[in-house]
């Protein structure tokens, strides 16, 4: 293991320390570094609420500021925050219009979260829930409260977020939110595993010369494992199956990210998105809106994911709509 850091066991805490530092914008509650908060909230506004494991920069809580989340709650690397932790967050962001619970389909986080929900209600604070599961690899159409949450959340939060900016009631974000869920698509392909700095060794293993594609943020298991190939027959492939699960017609617009997974170079997510481009211009499908970089990360893993976005005339200025965080910044078009 090649990493810069001091000791395995406090990874988490002094990145944590890192970005309070270089962020005055956030800060912590209740003394817990991992209650991860917007040092300026919005009186009257329902607030917005993530969480989950860290390793994944700069998801989760590189999204926490103006026009998108207030609150996150960050776990050990690949492990889900506590609930008294998202109880915390909770507490803090609560404006008086009530919480939105927006994170990724995952066991430890879903039990979490429900706890915190439970408990906050005893408080008088009013929550919803969203989980995304935007990773169409995870399962087959009809079972997708199976799949896994990945890059396609920055979507939902976006929208979470501008529609909260809005000033609009806790149901209409939530409405809003699981519209875009729906209509959200995640397709992933891997070339190198991470490590995770306490177990010090790969967590699985690629050939020299192997890819495999639809594997997830944490290295579990995608469709096919097969020998690397050109850069377009792997966008294809990876499209093929976004394609068929969303009905693009020919005048529809589309909001992209090309994601990065932790060690790909920008210049290769660029050759993605000159493909994908060019299978949304054969169908007449613009794109009003396109995101490439790092979003949603695994370690030092080395691959690429591609989110899609169905736009429709309620989605679209949510999309469009300007935010302000320590690791995202998109101006209003």
């Amino acid at each position: 293991m090649k990493k810069f850091l001091n000791k395995p066991e406090d990874f988490v805490e002094e990145m944590l320390e890192g970005i309070y530092a270089a962020h005055p914008e956030v800060t912590h509650v209740a003394d817990d570094l991992h209650c991860f908060v917007t040092a300026n909230p919005v009186p009257g506004k329902v607030g917005i609420v993530t969480g989950g494991g860290s390793g994944h920069l700069p998801l989760f809580l590189g999204y926490v500021g103006d026009g998108m989340l207030d609150g996150a709650g960050v776990g050990g690397v690949f492990q889900s925050p506590s609930s008294d932790q998202i109880l915390e967050v909770t507490k803090h962001v609560d404006q008086g219009a009530g919480v939105l619970y927006l994170y990724g389909n995952y066991s430890g986080d879903i039990m979490n979260f429900d706890l915190a929900g439970e408990l906050a209600e005893v408080d008088d604070i009013e929550t919803a829930t969203v989980v995304g599961n935007d990773d169409v690899a995870s399962s087959k159409p009809g079972e997708e409260h199976k799949r896994r949450g990945v890059a396609g959340i920055v979507f939902l939060y976006k929208v979470a977020g501008a529609a909260a900016a809005e000033m609009k009631p806790l149901a209409e974000v939530a409405r809003l939110t699981e519209k875009a869920k729906a209509r959200t698509r995640t397709m992933g392909v891997a070339l190198t595993p991470c490590i995770v700095p306490e177990v010090g060794k790969p967590s699985f293993t690629l050939g020299e010369d192997e890819m495999e594609i639809g594997m997830g943020i944490h290295g579990e298991p995608g469709i096919t494992r097969k020998t690397l190939e050109p850069a377009d027959a792997v966008v294809d492939e990876m499209m093929e199956r976004i394609f068929a699960e969303q009905d693009y017609a020919a005048g529809d617009e589309v909001a992209i990210i090309v994601n990065g997974l932790g060690a790909t170079p920008m210049e290769e997510l660029y050759i993605f998105y000159r493909r994908i481009s060019q299978l949304f211009a054969e169908r007449n499908v613009s794109v009003a809106q396109v995101w490439i970089g790092e979003f949603a990360t695994s370690m030092e893993m080395a691959g690429a994911s591609i989110s899609v976005l169905h736009l429709d005339d309620e989605l679209k200025p949510l999309i469009a709509r300007g935010a302000t965080t320590p690791f995202f910044k998109h101006i209003a078009k």
